[in-house]
C-alpha cells in the first residue's frame, strides 16, 4: 500500500455504484481508505473486500477526527509516502467537527485531488443511507440496483429450532447480527456455503417464527438438494416473496413453504434466461 499513487478517501458501506464512480479514477496504483464510523452495517467490517479488487486501508474515525486539514494531509502523506492524488465524493468532509471539504484538500495538498460528482440512477441520487432504507422496506430490487450487486448478509452457522427437517424442510440458520437485516418475510436468494464459490439457488427466511417458537431467525433453504454446512453461509438476497404471516396450523405453514419454494424456484430460473 505505501507505493500506491492514489487514494480514494471515504466510509465505503456498501461498496455501491456510487463509491465504484470513485474507484475508478484510482489507476493502476491505488488503494481505497475506508473511515471507520462504527456504523456500517452494509459491508461490515473487511466485507468490502469482496468488492474491489484494489487493497484496503481501514482508518479508526476516531484516531483521525481531531485533525486540523494540514494534519490530516500529514496524516496521509506519512501512508503513502508516493501520494499523487486523492479521489473524495462530493459531499466528503473531514477532520475536527468535520469543518473541512474537498476545497481545503485542494488548497493544502500538492497533488491532484479529484472530486466526484454526485451519481444517480434513473434520477434519484446514490447514498448509503437511501440502499438501507430501501433494505428495511423489503425493496430488494431497488436496494440492489443501488449497489450494483446483491445485498448479502453472511455469519456463523447456528442451531436452528430442530423441527425444520423433520416437519417443513432443511435449513441453514447463520448468526448475521453485524449485518441490516431485510424487512421480515421470504426471499428469493443465492446461498453460498463455507468456502465454496457456488451460490445455490435458495429460498430464505427473515424474521420471528411466529407461527412456532416465536425466535428470530435468519435461515435458508438450498433448492438443488441438502447441502451439508460446517461453518459459515452467505446469503445473497434477489427478490422478495411475501412479509412474515402468523398461521393457524403448522400444515398452513408448510403449504406455504411450498408455495415460496414454487415461486422462487420461478424467480431465480428468470435470471438464468
Amino acid at each position: 500500500m505505501r507505493d500506491s499513487t492514489a487514494i480514494a478517501i471515504g466510509g465505503f458501506d456498501g461498496m455501491h455504484i456510487g463509491h465504484q464512480h470513485l474507484f475508478r479514477e484510482l489507476g493502476e496504483r491505488g488503494t481505497i481508505v475506508v473511515i471507520e464510523t462504527g456504523y456500517a452495517n452494509l459491508t461490515p467490517k473487511k466485507e468490502r473486500e469482496n468488492y474491489s479488487h484494489y487493497p484496503i486501508l481501514y482508518i479508526e474515525l476516531e484516531d483521525i477526527r481531531h485533525l486540523e486539514a494540514d494534519e490530516f494531509i500529514s496524516f496521509l502523506k506519512e501512508k503513502f509516502t508516493k501520494l499523487q492524488k486523492i479521489v473524495v465524493g462530493y459531499d466528503f468532509h473531514f477532520g475536527k467537527d468535520r469543518k473541512y471539504s474537498f476545497d481545503d484538500l485542494r488548497e493544502l495538498f500538492d497533488g491532484e485531488v479529484k472530486v466526484v460528482d454526485e451519481v444517480s440512477y434513473e434520477g434519484d441520487s446514490i447514498h448509503s443511507h437511501k440502499i438501507r432504507t430501501k433494505i428495511k422496506i423489503g425493496d430488494i430490487k431497488g436496494a440492489n440496483d443501488f449497489l450494483g450487486h446483491n445485498y448479502t448478509i453472511n455469519g456463523p452457522l447456528v442451531a436452528g429450532q430442530g423441527i425444520g427437517k423433520k416437519e417443513f424442510v432443511a435449513t441453514i440458520n447463520i448468526d448475521a447480527r453485524e449485518y441490516l437485516t431485510p424487512k421480515e418475510g421470504v426471499y428469493a436468494t443465492l446461498t453460498r456455503i463455507d468456502d465454496d464459490e457456488h451460490f445455490h439457488p435458495s429460498v430464505s427466511f427473515i424474521g420471528h417464527r411466529v407461527t412456532t417458537d416465536g425466535s428470530f431467525a435468519v435461515e435458508s433453504h438450498i433448492l438443488d438438494g441438502e447441502v451439508l454446512c460446517r461453518d459459515r453461509a452467505r446469503i445473497s438476497f434477489v427478490s422478495h416473496l411475501r412479509d412474515n404471516k402468523k398461521f393457524n396450523t403448522k400444515a398452513e405453514l408448510k403449504k406455504a413453504i411450498e408455495c415460496d419454494i414454487e415461486e422462487a424456484y420461478k424467480r431465480l430460473k428468470l435470471l438464468q434466461l
